[in-house]
């Protein structure tokens, strides 16, 4: 069994949830999962990580197909 190295364990595991929806307006359900550090005295820690990925299931109206850039949305990561 591989012990933890010390950089992993100031690290929380996140998940980032799409905000992209399908062709009928329901939620794709995709997420990516990341890492972040625990640093709990810094404060930009302090919010919720936003930012704009991919999403392969989004559904995009300009091109008619599926797969756009949306915002993701940290959410804690459920094991």
């Amino acid at each position: 069994m591989a012990k933890e190295s010390k950089s992993s364990k100031k690290k929380n595991i996140i998940q980032l949830r799409s905000t992209g929806n399908k062709q009928g307006g329901v939620s794709t359900g995709y997420f990516t999962t990341t890492t972040k550090p625990k640093n709990a005295k810094n404060p930009k820690n302090a919010e919720k990580l936003r930012i704009y990925k991919f999403d392969p299931r989004a559904w995009n109206e300009k091109t008619k197909r599926h797969g756009k850039h949306v915002l993701f949305v940290e959410e804690k990561f459920k094991s």
